[in-house]
């Protein structure tokens, strides 16, 4: 960046500037990362004079299950993520107009699509509530959707079709073409686009309901599968087109295998007794074993399934990612890793 850019004049600029990589020899910079690595502390220095536009009662809100985020933790890592993603945002906005300008054919508002990816239970759906909720907040972007990619799971009827039901979530588990357009037409531009709805209470895609994705300023899509590129032998069978082609910034939101083992299983617990009493719940159907049957259903399905869906298709993906949340046990972010730019 000239110096020229880093003046009063162009506060956007000198914003910008605060997230600009790491001298030679500062400690957050290797020669052998992508990335350059901040504490908690130092990525919320970050934050500047962002202000905590989110109080405890939204927080409630946007909370998962069994993650008690924080408001200290939104202001230390959340906000300065926001404050980076405005600029990212900003700037890409003047490219488009640039652009528009310089053909003569204003286009339609091309949304800037932020992918954001991880492991089951690690948290990605909380993540990404947090970051539509500050992000809607901002000026010249209050229009912020999200989409999961689990609307375009196909339904149980056909995975069981298919016989893919122990592969669910899967790459193969997904109607990889349905997605990929879906993408395409947001991006460029179209409008009214219909979205299939998930339900984790009845563990299925919800026939005949839908939302509607109407050319948002930002478009947050949160899934185990938004930075895959298919180099497994199911996906060599599809055209080498893939969603996160169409990504303006990518997260990936990390823990160690261990964690997110037992925050799986204290979510299926805690979904389990949620359904005793309610018998349109998929999981009623475990409400005959007891709690240490149940706990010891929930470790096989996690070691069996999700822990081989990470391994396989998941975590090779991390690096994919231009930035990188990285949890402790407690689910707070305690790092964060941001690529070099």
């Amino acid at each position: 960046m000239s110096s020229s850019l880093k003046t009063e004049a162009n506060p956007r600029a000198a914003a910008w500037d605060a997230f600009s990589p790491s001298p030679p020899g500062d400690e957050r910079s290797s020669s052998y990362s992508p990335y350059n690595k901040f504490s908690r502390d130092e990525w919320g220095k970050l934050r500047a004079d962002t202000p905590l536009t989110l109080t405890e009662h939204d927080l409630v809100q946007l909370r998962g299950q069994n993650e008690q985020v924080a408001l200290d933790e939104v202001a230390d890592i959340y906000l300065p993520l926001t404050r980076l993603l405005n600029l990212y945002v900003a700037k890409a906005q003047e490219l488009y107009q640039a652009s528009a300008k310089i053909l003569g054919n204003p286009a339609a508002r091309v949304p800037y699509i932020i992918g954001l990816g991880g492991s089951v239970a690690v948290g990605k759906s909380t993540t990404s509530r947090i970051l539509q909720a500050l992000l809607s907040r901002w000026p010249h972007h209050p229009k912020v959707d999200l989409v999961t990619t689990d609307g375009f799971l196909y339904s149980n009827k056909v995975l069981g079709e298919k016989g893919l039901m122990p592969r669910k979530g899967f790459p193969e588990s997904f109607d990889l073409p349905r997605l990929i357009q879906f993408v395409s037409d947001v991006k460029a531009g179209r409008g009214n686009i219909k979205v299939p709805l998930y339900s984790h209470h009845i563990y299925d895609i919800m026939p005949g309901r839908y939302e509607l994705v109407d050319q948002p300023d930002i478009m947050i899509i949160e899934g185990l599968n938004v930075l895959q590129t298919g180099s497994h032998a199911f996906a060599r069978q599809q055209p080498r087109v893939f969603i996160s082609d169409y990504f303006d910034f990518t997260i990936y939101v990390h823990a160690e295998i261990q964690q997110v083992r037992q925050w799986y299983v204290d979510r299926f617990l805690t979904f389990r007794r949620r359904a005793l009493h309610d018998s349109t719940s998929f999981f009623s159907v475990f409400a005959h074993l007891t709690e240490e049957e149940a706990r010891a259903h929930a470790v096989r399905i996690w070691t069996e399934i999700n822990e081989v869906n990470l391994h396989e298709n998941i975590l090779p993906t991390r690096e994919r990612a231009k930035l990188i949340l990285n949890k402790g046990a407690d689910h707070s972010v305690q790092s964060v890793l941001l690529r070099k730019i």
